[in-house]
C-alpha cells in the first residue's frame, strides 16, 4: 500500500572517516490511481480594505474556479472577512453553482483584518460538517497581517496544530506583498496543510486549482514516521519540513503530513556517523503509520523497514557509481540552505549568510550538478538572493519568494512549485540598450507557472529549450540580445556566452527604462474637502495611495485607514463635507498629526468605487 525506500548521497561510504552523511527516505504509494475522495471545504477569504480593486477581484475569480470543480458529493463553505466576518455560503452541497457565484459576485471590500475570526468560523463549518471519509481543509487567503482578534502569531500557529489535531487541516494563501510569511508559514505546518505565495493577481486561478487538484489525489493522510537510530549515530538535521519530536525512549517522530497521487513523500535526513569499518553498516529503524483509502474506507497502515549502508575503502567509496537522488538530496539542502541564511541575515549576520549561498553554489557546481536544468536555475536564484544580501537589499518581496522558494522544496516533491518568483529588480533597467539583434542571439523573458524562464527567439535555436540566465536581471516580456549560446552538457538547455544587453527596437516605447513612476506627493497639505461624497473624482485603484473608510463610531463618522501598515483605532482628520458610512476613499497620503496618535489626511481624496467581478 505504502512502499518506502531509502538511499544514501554515496553509495559505499568510506571507512575511517566521521562525517555527516545525507539520507533519503521515499514513501511511494503503489496504489493505482486511488479514487476521488469527497471533499470537506471552506474558503476563507480576505476582504479587507488593502484587499479593494484589482486583488480582491481575481481572489473572487479564484473562487468561483473552485465552485466550478466541486462535485455533488463535496461539502463546501464560502467565508468573507473584514472586521466583520459573514459566511456567504453555508456548509452544503452546491446544487446551483451560478447562484453560489452570484454570491460571490456581491463581496465588496472594506475594513480591517480579522484573520482569527474569518479562520475559525471557517473551521467551524469544517468541524460542523466533519467526516473522515473526505478531505476536510480550510483554504485561507489574505493579504494582509492579523490586526484584530487573535493577532498573536505564536497563538494562531497553536491554535492551527490543534486543529489539526481534530482532523481539520488548513492551506494558507498569501496574496501580494502584504501579508505576514511567517504567520502564513507557520499555520500551515502547524496545520499540516500548504502554503502558497500568489505573487501576481493572475495567479489566484491558477493557485487555487493547484490546491484543489493535490486536495482530489489524496492517497494517505497523517503519515508519521519514527526514527530509532544505532548507538553511535546522531541525527544531524531534518532537510524536509516535518513536525519533529523526541519520545522518552530517545526515538525522533516525525510528521510529514499528506501524500498525493503521483508525487512520492520525500524525508531528507542528515546523519552524524562515527568512524565505522568496512562492511555493512547498521544505521537504524524506521517505523511508520498512515490513514490510506482501502475498499472505500479510511484504514489505518503501518509498516517497518531496517536501514543499513555500505562501507568501504576510500577508494572504493570514491569509484563507486552515483547515487540516483543527488538531485533531489541537493533540493532539499538548497531548500534548507536558503532558510538559514535568512535566519543569519535577520540576526545581523549578513556576510555569514551570503557566504552559505556562495558556498553551497561551489559544491553544486563542484559535483557537476550545474550541468542539470533545475539545479542550474537554483544556482541563478542562489546568487541572486547572495548578492541582494550583501547588498542589505533582500526587501519584502525577496523575502518572501525566498521563504515560498525554500517552503516548496522542502514540503512537496514537485519541481514546478520550487523556484518560483517574479519580482523584477532595477537591474534590467541598467542594462546597455541595443536596437538591432545583429549577430547576436534574441531572447525573450517570460511568465511560466509563477517563474520566470528565458526563452530564444533566434530561428538558428531550438525555441523549446530553456536558457540559464542572471536571476537578478529577468523581468517580464524583457527582450534581451547575447553575443551567443551554447549546449548544457546533456544537451537540455541553452548558456549565455558574451555579453548580455536589453534589446528595443528603434521607434518602440521601452517600458524598462530607467525612469521609474514617483509617488504623488501632498508636500504634507490637509486634504480640502468637496461640497459632497457624489461630487469627489472616482477611482476603481488604489494604486501608491491610502484606502480610508468612514465608519460609525457611537454617533459620529469617523474616516479610518483600512490599508495595511497602520493603526486601524486611529481617528483621522478628513474632511466633514465627504463622509458616508461604509463609504471608501483613496487618498495621496496619510500623515501622523502631531499628536502622535492620530492622522490627517492629505492631497487629493477620490471615491473608490469597486469593481463588479467579470468571468
Amino acid at each position: 500500500m505504502l512502499k518506502p525506500s531509502y538511499s544514501f548521497s554515496q553509495t559505499i561510504l568510506p571507512e575511517g572517516i566521521s562525517q555527516p552523511t545525507d539520507l533519503l527516505i521515499r514513501f511511494q504509494s503503489d496504489l493505482p490511481q486511488a479514487a476521488r475522495r469527497n471533499l470537506n471545504l471552506s474558503l476563507v477569504i480576505d476582504r479587507s480594505g488593502s484587499m479593494a480593486g484589482a486583488p480582491l477581484q481575481h481572489a473572487l475569480k479564484a473562487a468561483e474556479a473552485v465552485v466550478n470543480k466541486l462535485e455533488p458529493g463535496d461539502i463546501i463553505s464560502i467565508v468573507v472577512y473584514d472586521d466583520n466576518v459573514n459566511t456567504i455560503f453555508g456548509p452544503q452541497p452546491v446544487t446551483d453553482k451560478e447562484a453560489v457565484k452570484t454570491l460571490i459576485h456581491k463581496v465588496r471590500a472594506g475594513g480591517i483584518t480579522n484573520l482569527s475570526g474569518g479562520w475559525l468560523q471557517g473551521c467551524e463549518h469544517i468541524k460542523a460538517n466533519y467526516d473522515p471519509q473526505k478531505v476536510n481543509r480550510v483554504l485561507l487567503l489574505t493579504d494582509g497581517h492579523a490586526n484584530m482578534g487573535i493577532t498573536d502569531p505564536k497563538s494562531l500557529m497553536a491554535t492551527a496544530g490543534k486543529k489539526a489535531s481534530e482532523g481539520i487541516t488548513t492551506t494558507t494563501l498569501g496574496f501580494g506583498r502584504g501579508f505576514n510569511e511567517d504567520l502564513l508559514i507557520g499555520m500551515a505546518q502547524a496545520a499540516t496543510g500548504n502554503f502558497y505565495f500568489i505573487q501576481s493577481m493572475d495567479e489566484a486561478s491558477d493557485v487555487f486549482t493547484f490546491e484543489l487538484d493535490s486536495l482530489k489525489s489524496v492517497v494517505a493522510q497523517n503519515l508519521s514516521a519514527t526514527l530509532e537510530l544505532a548507538s553511535g549515530i546522531q541525527l544531524s538535521d531534518v532537510l524536509s519540513i516535518a513536525k519533529t519530536q523526541t519520545s522518552a525512549n530517545g526515538q525522533t517522530i516525525l510528521t510529514l503530513g499528506d501524500i498525493y497521487t503521483g508525487e512520492d513523500k520525500l524525508l531528507g535526513l542528515t546523519l552524524t556517523l562515527p568512524e565505522v569499518s568496512k562492511g555493512t553498516l547498521p544505521i537504524g529503524k524506521l517505523t511508520f503509520t498512515a490513514e490510506v483509502v482501502q475498499n472505500g474506507a479510511i484504514q489505518q497502515i503501518n509498516g517497518q523497514i531496517d536501514i543499513t549502508a555500505q562501507v568501504g575503502t576510500q577508494e572504493e567509496s570514491a569509484l563507486a557509481p552515483s547515487s540516483g537522488i543527488l538531485i533531489e538530496i541537493n533540493r532539499l539542502k538548497i531548500a534548507k540552505a536558503k532558510e538559514s541564511a535568512l535566519e543569519l541575515l535577520e540576526s545581523g549576520h549578513n556576510a555569514d549568510a551570503e557566504q552559505i549561498l556562495r558556498t553551497l553554489i561551489r559544491e553544486l557546481q563542484e559535483k557537476g550538478l550545474h550541468e542539470h536544468f533545475e539545479i542550474a536555475e537554483e544556482i541563478e536564484q542562489l546568487e541572486y538572493f547572495a548578492s541582494r544580501m550583501a547588498q542589505k537589499a533582500l526587501g519584502n518581496e525577496g523575502r518572501k519568494e525566498l521563504l515560498d522558494q525554500s517552503y516548496q522544496a522542502r514540503n512537496r516533491n514537485r519541481a514546478d512549485l520550487g523556484s518560483r518568483g517574479v519580482s523584477a529588480g532595477e537591474e534590467v533597467k541598467a542594462l546597455k540598450v541595443v536596437t538591432e539583434v545583429g549577430t547576436g542571439v534574441e531572447l525573450q523573458c517570460v511568465r511560466e507557472g509563477g517563474k520566470l524562464r528565458i526563452k530564444v527567439l533566434s530561428d538558428a535555436y531550438d525555441q523549446d529549450k530553456n536558457v540559464q540566465f542572471p536571476r537578478a536581471i529577468r523581468a517580464e516580456n524583457a527582450r534581451y540580445v547575447v553575443e551567443g549560446l551554447e549546449l548544457s552538457s546533456d544537451g537540455s538547455f541553452y548558456r549565455v556566452k558574451g555579453e548580455i544587453n536589453r534589446y528595443a527596437k528603434a521607434g518602440e516605447v521601452d517600458t524598462f527604462a530607467s525612469a521609474t513612476r514617483t509617488r504623488k506627493s501632498s508636500n504634507g497639505k490637509a486634504s480640502a474637502g468637496a461640497p459632497t461624497a457624489a461630487d469627489l473624482e472616482t477611482t476603481d485603484q488604489v494604486g501608491d495611495g491610502v484606502l480610508v473608510q468612514c465608519v460609525k463610531d457611537g454617533s459620529k463618522l469617523r474616516a479610518r485607514v483600512v490599508s495595511d501598515g497602520y493603526e486601524s483605532t486611529w481617528n483621522m482628520r478628513f474632511p466633514r463635507s465627504i463622509r458616508e458610512e461604509g463609504t471608501l476613499y483613496v487618498v495621496d497620503e496619510v500623515n501622523t498629526a502631531s499628536d502622535g496618535k492620530s492622522y490627517i489626511a492629505c492631497g487629493d481624496i477620490k471615491r473608490f468605487v469597486q469593481a463588479t467581478v467579470t468571468t
